[in-house]
């Protein structure tokens, strides 16, 4: 039976999409999973997949067209299927298999009397929102706004947890937060109610109803007075779990703060925030320094009998405790992804040792120039993108039956944040020079660690590169970030003795590892790659050329 295909909402504040290119044809057969076209949003322009197998029979939306959500965009059938009824807006239903004229009647009957129910004018219904082309859930780490509070238009909700970042969700409406839909640390499937705002006194029960056809109910939902008296509940779970109120008011800090309080034993309620909206981050709890340590009780020692006096042993006196923290949806989406890399991909590893004696007198004469900084890691960079062009082979993705070889060279950057790794991606690496690619990371990284960075600059990477090395590690190995065919891991730059024409002299030299696919990269050809990696890096002069 023919499947109509509308087009998507790809964000939360979308109303219509455009088709920027079609990736199928019409008589072309369709799988699920494949890519039908790449559609264009308010925010992004994201690949929209098929979730139904068949022949495309139909396009409704022609490329460089647009039109608003819900529209039809396709129809997937069976080839030679008659969608006459479908263009015409008839029922999706073949006629053979419509019910009977009684059964609809009395259907119709049925649905006469009941009572229709309508949203109330000014009442918006908030969807958790797809906020990467790959998200199918989302968890919400913190909600900053509460049942009752005042929401104006650009206000920060919630943070919302993707499988490859957390994501401030502001509003896009102005009203009074009248329902919480998902509470703190729950996932959701996308389009998920997430909450309601609307005008304050709205009967929300009312407006479930309405949203789900009759079928809700408030029984579990979240009221200014439920809060009130649940919040306490979750305070008296752990003794050492941080405090979220005090005298009533809600102190924002963020699931990682909160955590490592916790460890060390401090209490939110005297630590400033930094983050936005005086929110507490990471590094103000890691910073945190109290006017005043507690006294530590002192055990006193049992009395004795005897007549001599007995030095008492001093034993650890404590308590055995330990913690379930839920995985966040990024951790679990990088534990997923990881391991089917690296229990599909058969991995190998070569390592060389780099002269980077050269790089570092390079890069003081470089940084001597006017408003020029560029790192050891921007010459890394800089010198891969240019091998990936000589070695076109490692610039590659295994499809299975093909493999595909990418004439544009995209850098992927691992970089670390609180919640876990995210991959920025340098798009056309190669056409950049050396003070772009510092600038770029620098921004994309940072970015990155405030969560502020889109989707759409975290896709599309052909080569990945993770450094270590400023965190003082020599030599390690890394799991391929796939589709890619091959990781970059850099090493520390370490000063040692080394032999130079002869003569044991004093040097600088670093590690670097390859690891490859083997399915598609051969250790010949990984090799080859990394002697044109070493001479440029050895020889920074040839990266200016």
């Amino acid at each position: 039976m023919a499947e109509v295909i509308n087009m998507p909402r790809l964000s939360d504040t979308m109303e219509e999409g455009t088709v920027a290119k079609w990736l199928k044809s019409v008589g072309d057969k369709v799988e699920e999973g494949d890519i039908l076209a790449e559609i264009e949003t308010d925010k992004a322009t994201m690949e929209f997949e098929s979730f139904h197998e068949g022949t495309l029979l139909h396009i409704g939306i022609k490329e460089g067209e647009g039109a608003p959500v819900d529209s039809l965009l396709a129809i997937i059938g069976e080839e030679g299927e008659d969608i006459s009824a479908l263009l015409n807006g008839g029922p999706s239903i073949p006629e053979d298999s419509a019910p009977a004229v009684e059964e609809t009647t009395e259907e119709k009957q049925t649905t006469s009397a009941a009572p229709s129910a309508e949203i109330p004018e000014g009442v918006e219904i908030i969807t958790m929102p797809r906020l990467s082309d790959t998200m199918e859930e989302g968890t919400v780490a913190s909600w900053l706004k509460k049942v009752g509070d005042t929401v104006e238009e650009g206000d920060i909700l919630a943070e919302i947890e993707t499988d490859k970042a957390t994501m401030e969700f502001e509003s896009f409406y102005s009203g009074t937060l009248l329902h919480i839909g998902i509470k703190e640390g729950e996932g959701a499937p996308v389009d998920s109610l997430l909450a309601i705002i609307g005008p304050d006194g709205t009967d929300t029960d009312a407006v479930l109803k309405a949203h789900t056809g009759g079928g809700a109910s408030l029984e579990s939902a979240p009221t200014a007075i439920d809060e009130k008296v649940e919040t306490p509940k979750e305070e008296i779970k752990t003794e050492s779990a941080p405090q979220i109120q005090v005298d009533g008011q809600r102190i924002f800090a963020s699931p990682l703060a909160k955590k490592i309080a916790s460890e060390k034993g401090i209490d939110l309620s005297q630590v400033n925030g930094s983050g936005d909206h005086g929110r507490i981050v990471k590094r103000d709890v890691e910073n945190f320094k109290p006017s005043e340590q507690k006294a530590t009780p002192t055990v006193a020692a049992p009395e004795t009998a005897m007549t001599a006096p007995v030095v008492p042993i001093q034993l650890p006196v404590g308590e055995e405790s330990s913690e379930e923290v839920k995985n966040s949806q990024m951790r679990k989406i990088i534990a997923k992804r990881l391991a089917e890399s690296k229990f599909t991909a058969p991995h190998y590893y070569l390592t060389i040792e780099v002269d980077m004696a050269n790089a570092k007198a390079s890069r003081v004469q470089i940084n001597d120039l006017p408003d020029t900084k560029v790192s050891f890691n921007d010459m890394v960079l800089k010198a891969c993108a240019m091998a990936l062009k000589k070695h076109p082979q490692v610039n590659t993705s295994w499809n299975g039956d093909t493999t595909k070889y990418n004439h544009h060279v995209h850098m992927g950057v691992a970089v670390a944040v609180d919640e876990g790794l995210v991959v920025p991606v340098l798009k056309f690496a190669d056409q950049m020079t050396l003070t772009q690619i510092g600038a770029l990371v620098k921004d994309l990284a940072g970015r990155a660690r405030n969560k502020k960075i889109k989707p759409d600059e975290m896709e599309g990477s052909t080569f990945t590169v993770s450094n270590l090395g400023m965190f003082g590690i020599l030599e390690f190995t890394s799991i391929i970030n796939q589709p890619n065919s091959a990781i970059l891991s850099v090493g520390a730059i370490v000063d040692k003795p080394v032999v130079r024409n002869g003569e044991i002299v004093a040097g600088s030299t670093m590690k670097i590892t390859l690891a490859c696919d083997h399915r598609t990269v051969d250790g010949a050809t990984g090799a080859q790659f990394l002697q044109t990696l070493r001479a440029y890096l050895e020889n920074p002069v040839t990266m200016l050329a």
